[in-house]
């Protein structure tokens, strides 16, 4: 990026490669339409073009795409009113349940993660926009916490609360599939440890 930065043209495809796959998968998150998604990728770039001149050598270059890709979706979904989050009850899995449901081996467990995932999915959409985009920027992208803190213009210790509340009611859930589960160990149990650190 510095070099495209400095007017090197033939780096363009390079950081192209490198940070259009990762906005791709965070915006698909949010937007159903594959078009939008592309949309907001080309202004992405397009923006990234114009601004490139002010881009600081040695900077990361994911934080600023990150944060460039998100203010374009959230003004895109506030002038189309398009839904803007994936339907996690309909026919594909969400990460969640499929992590849930792969821990399980018979019928009935199924049924339990299903339940579980279904009740940590409805408390995750039940916490603020903050808190869900920090742990969807670290854990969903991979990002470092500085990195997520650049994007969302906080700290990292605004990260690290909003991280901590997300778990705090992932556990919670878990916790409470545990206690209503009759026939011992919860299939959620085994998917607890993704949830469990910080």
């Amino acid at each position: 990026m510095s070099d495209y930065a400095r007017g090197d043209d033939k780096a363009f495809a390079i950081v192209y490669d490198a940070v259009a796959p990762r906005l791709e998968g965070y915006l698909r998150r949010h937007l159903r339409d594959r078009s939008l998604v592309e949309d907001i990728i080309q202004q992405t770039f397009m923006q990234m073009h114009d601004k490139r001149g002010s881009f600081a050598a040695g900077s990361q270059v994911l934080p600023w795409a990150f944060s460039i890709a998100r203010n374009f979706m959230i003004d895109t979904l506030r002038k189309s009113k398009r839904e803007s989050t994936a339907d996690l009850t309909g026919g594909d899995r969400s990460p969640v349940e499929a992590l849930l449901v792969s821990a399980v081996e018979n019928a009935e467990q199924v049924v339990l993660a299903r339940e579980a995932s279904q009740r940590m999915i409805s408390v995750f959409n039940g916490l603020t926009e903050h808190q869900r985009a920090a742990f969807e920027l670290t854990e969903g992208d991979g990002m470092s916490q500085a990195e997520a803190a650049q994007v969302l213009g906080t700290t990292v210790t605004g990260v690290k609360m909003c991280r901590h509340k997300v778990y705090q009611k992932l556990r919670a859930v878990l916790h409470d599939s545990a206690e209503n589960d009759p026939s011992g160990p919860p299939p959620a149990r085994a998917a607890a440890a993704p949830f469990g650190g910080t």
